[in-house]
């Protein structure tokens, strides 16, 4: 088998992460070297490569289900928002440029060619390429500069399938608006559809099905059901909004009470997938605060990443976040900093840079000044803390000092029960995370024991493979093989109002 496909989707948080993972998974176990691919993607949650390139963290999870190592070319183009008017373009895993949204308009021509060059490299090296698009192919407010949805798909020739969350409801009236806003040019592409997270039984659904057919000639390939405990390397935060706060831990405690951790909601919140790792210990119940007063019977507070430093450490002050975490490090109680987070519980923040504010003053827990400087560390450091290897990755522009009174920790340090590192990832060391753990419970008093045998890198396998299982017990896998080999089929009908009324035919 040799070709591609691009997995698109009606919105942001549909499932093309997951599906194209889970296509991945399908594909390796039968074989096949496959490869994923994401032209641009818009995400504050990003991976560091073992050559020191910085892509989104989906693409690093859509490597594992294939089987291989990332690199850059899987992502050739990284957004990450700053505010709400300014984006840090990462391309090739290196910082390239800060814009405005008006301003990034004038760079797609570059930016496509460097994915198309990245994707033709991937081709000649894999059998299949599976790409995923970026939010809805139908935002025909953006399609004369699209690099990743049917601008890609068009320069490609490469079959598309939409996949619908049916869960938020409207999936049919989403399918048909998607290719009716189209062109007929790029509704040419598109293939088929895939139905996401649906509870109940399927054949309930026939009669939509065949309207549907019937309608734009394309067939569903399948539906694929709902599963609980599919929330791993999230990609966006729609995603974590609607699976972070559900307050249930995974599994019971073996000890008699659960371990609580509340992390702080930040407005830029970044790199949340370091939260996994403990939402995947039994007895931990992980649950997003986005009020003060939701951290008060934590037994942990995390501070996590942010992409904007000084304005996420105003907000803490100015919803008075900053008060309770300050009062809870007088009294001993744990609280971890990760990045963004370690540079908040400073006590003095030098940001010429991010935020152009200058020096401003931390929360003053650690004995610690950052300052920023126009260069980024990516990095993947090991080190050791408990007695035991961790490893983690950087991706980070403030530079943290460290002064006296402090105890080294990993990335970081600590003074009490307040914890800083500027590295993500170190919880998945299972060691270093049990030995964690169980000091924040003793900090804590709390009667919690922490369960001797999870291996985060096992459950992350697992949930791999029950994506690659759903693929291949819920999908028509034989029309996937036919797209991926041959493409779009000819002849697919053209629907209004777009299509056939003269919209601008995008090159």
């Amino acid at each position: 088998m040799r070709g591609a496909l691009l997995v698109a989707g009606t919105s942001s948080d549909a499932g093309k992460s997951v599906l194209t993972a889970g296509l991945c998974r399908w594909l390796a176990r039968q074989g096949v070297r496959v490869a994923p691919f994401k032209a641009q993607n818009m995400s504050l949650n990003s991976f560091v490569t073992a050559d020191g390139a910085e892509i989104g963290r989906a693409q690093a999870m859509q490597a594992a289900a294939a089987g291989i190592e990332p690199d850059a070319r899987m992502n050739p183009v990284l957004l990450k928002p700053g505010s709400d008017t300014r984006t840090h373009v990462v391309v090739l895993g290196q910082p390239d440029s800060d814009v405005g949204a008006l301003e990034y308009r004038g760079h797609s021509g570059r930016l496509l060619s460097v994915a198309l060059d990245c994707l033709a490299q991937l081709r000649a090296e894999f059998d299949v390429v599976i790409c995923e698009g970026a939010g809805s192919p139908a935002e025909i407010n953006l399609r004369d500069t699209d690099i990743a949805n049917m601008g890609l798909a068009r320069a490609a020739n490469l079959p598309v399938v939409v996949v619908g969350d049916i869960d938020r409801g409207g999936v049919f009236a989403s399918f048909f608006g998607t290719i009716a806003l189209l062109n007929s040019l790029d509704q040419a592409l598109i293939s088929g559809f895939v139905i996401n997270k649906f509870r109940g039984d399927p054949s309930l659904l026939e009669p939509g099905l065949r309207m549907l057919r019937g309608l734009t000639g394309r067939p569903t390939l399948g539906v694929l059901p709902w599963r609980e405990g599919l929330a791993l390397d999230m990609e966006d935060s729609l995603a974590l909004d609607r699976a972070g706060g559900t307050g249930i831990a995974r599994e019971e405690s073996l000890g008699n009470e659960v371990l609580r951790v509340s992390v702080v909601r930040l407005p830029r919140i970044s790199n949340f997938t370091d939260l996994d790792a403990l939402a995947a210990e039994p007895g931990v119940l992980v649950r997003l605060a986005t009020a003060p007063a939701e951290l008060a019977d934590a037994d942990l507070v995390v501070i996590p990443g942010s992409r904007a430093t000084v304005a996420d450490l105003a907000w803490l002050r100015e919803r008075g976040f900053a008060a309770v975490i300050s009062g809870r490090a007088s009294k001993g109680l744990p609280i971890l900093g990760i990045c963004g987070g370690y540079q908040m519980l400073a006590r003095e923040i030098d940001d010429p840079v991010e935020s152009g504010a200058g020096v401003v003053a931390g929360l003053g827990l650690l004995p610690v000044t950052v300052a920023f400087g126009p260069g980024k560390v990516l990095g993947r450091p090991t080190g050791s803390a408990y007695g035991g290897q961790v490893t983690g990755y950087e991706v980070h522009h403030g530079i943290a000092s460290v002064g006296p009174g402090a105890e080294p920790f990993p990335g970081g340090c600590r003074v009490a029960g307040v914890w800083g590192t500027t590295w993500h990832g170190t919880l998945e060391s299972d060691p270093f995370r049990r030995a964690f753990l169980t000091e924040v419970a003793a900090l804590a008093g709390r009667d919690f024991t922490v369960a001797p045998g999870t291996d985060f890198a096992a459950v992350r396998q697992a949930r791999l493979d029950t994506l690659g299982d759903l693929v291949a017990d819920h999908l028509d896998t034989g029309a996937l093989r036919a797209l991926i080999e041959h493409g779009a089929p000819p002849g697919l009908p053209v629907i209004p109002p777009a299509g056939p009324s003269g919209a601008p035919e995008m090159a």
